[in-house]
């Protein structure tokens, strides 16, 4: 029996992406997906099928430029009042529209309250690594030396305001509780602990979906390809991307590069080999790629492991820092710093990774790990055996 789903992802490319294949697959499937997110992202959940349920912005978000515990907390209230305006939308959406399950990102609380709030099932998508008594993914940034934990403290006062103002019990310390199914978008061998985790969760490890369809050939087909990206979010690094040009000017590679929203003039004289662009196509320039400069980000280490690509990471952000020590841990590639980073330093760790045997051998294993850990096509079989189809 076809089902009513609601997926609810507010904000994020990196929590978005993750999750189309897994829409195409349940509407492919015949069922009814509904996906309850900002705008900016309406149309790439339209293209995967799904009919769009807008929530309120949560406007400009200004990536913190360090991540200590204060820091983060009061990026924490930003996202907070932003999640405290969606709340309503989804009640009222699934209170209205026969919602049969709720299928939302594991950053996103209102989803997981309003699911709880009407008796429905629920289903946690993580598309970073899980944490649990073993491994806590945020407890590095999250808990201060004295033991007090700030993001509790920041966002405890919002929400009393919110059980006040909605009569719905909201405690800080278990806005990220694990549910009956979670959905983790990576291999369980890349997991920390990864044996530690019950069988609620189910490592379905990523797909690319039709993402994978989009064009994008380099301009010589006999020639390497050095993919440079540092993601949607934390990428305003014009001196780093001098870097990358210093390294890579006029080397064997093609060098793709995306640089969000910097000016492409502000970098100076752009070599013949390099393509400078605000986005690339990512899927089809991996497909390609060589080697991959990256910030580490879950998305895009996942997406080069299913193409077997060496990493370079130079991680912005505490959650990135973690993905790329364990790229380093698993052989997979090399971590470099982000705020020490010199031209000689990217150009030799791309050639190592690039060539290095034991991390082609690594890189082939967990390539294999990562396709057979079913993807969207486990995932809809989960959700399907869950909600007794």
């Amino acid at each position: 029996m076809a089902k009513h789903l609601l997926f609810v992802t507010l904000f994020g490319h990196g929590h978005v992406n993750p999750t189309l294949p897994l829409v195409e697959e349940l509407v492919r499937r015949g069922h009814r997906v509904d996906y309850a997110t900002s705008a900016e992202h309406a149309e790439v959940v339209t293209r995967a099928g799904a009919r769009w349920v807008e929530l309120p912005s949560i406007g400009p978000i200004e990536p913190p430029t360090d991540f200590g515990p204060e820091t983060f907390a009061r990026f924490a209230r930003h996202v907070f009042a932003g999640m405290r305006a969606a709340y309503p939308v989804l009640r009222d959406h699934c209170a209205t529209e026969g919602v049969d399950a709720v299928c939302y990102d594991g950053m996103n609380w209102p989803g997981r309250v309003a699911a709880e709030q009407l008796g429905l099932p629920a289903v946690r998508c993580l598309p970073h690594l899980a944490s649990n008594e073993k491994y806590s993914l945020f407890a590095q940034f999250v808990d201060a030396a004295d033991g007090a934990n700030p993001f509790t403290d920041a966002v405890g006062p919002d929400c009393a305001d919110f059980t006040a103002d909605f009569g719905v019990a909201l405690d800080p310390a278990q806005m990220d509780a694990p549910e009956k199914l979670n959905l983790v978008f990576i291999p369980r061998d890349f997991q920390p602990e990864g044996d530690s985790f019950d069988d609620s969760y189910h490592f379905v490890g990523p797909s690319v979906g039709s993402r994978e369809d989009e064009p994008w050939s380099p301009p010589e087909a006999d020639k390497p390809v050095l993919f440079i990206s540092l993601g949607t979010v934390f990428n305003d690094r014009p001196e780093f991307y001098r870097s990358c040009i210093e390294a890579f000017a006029d080397g064997p590679y093609q060098v793709a590069m995306t640089v969000g929203g910097v000016d492409p003039a502000a970098l100076g004289p752009v070599p013949a080999n390099f393509d400078i662009r605000p986005r690339f196509p990512q899927p089809a320039v991996l497909r390609r790629a060589s080697a991959f400069v990256s910030h580490a980000g879950m998305n895009s280490t996942m997406e080069a492991l299913y193409y077997g690509v060496g990493l370079v990471t130079v991680p912005q952000m505490p959650e990135q820092a973690a993905n790329a020590g364990r790229v380093a841990e698993l052989g997979l590639g090399e971590r470099l710093d982000a705020h020490t980073v010199t031209a000689a330093e990217l150009r030799a760790a791309v050639t190592r990774v690039a060539t290095d045997p034991a991390v082609r051998a690594n890189l082939d294993r967990m390539r294999e790990v990562v396709r057979g850990s079913g993807g969207a096509v486990r995932g809809a079989d989960v959700i399907e055996e869950y909600l007794g189809r």
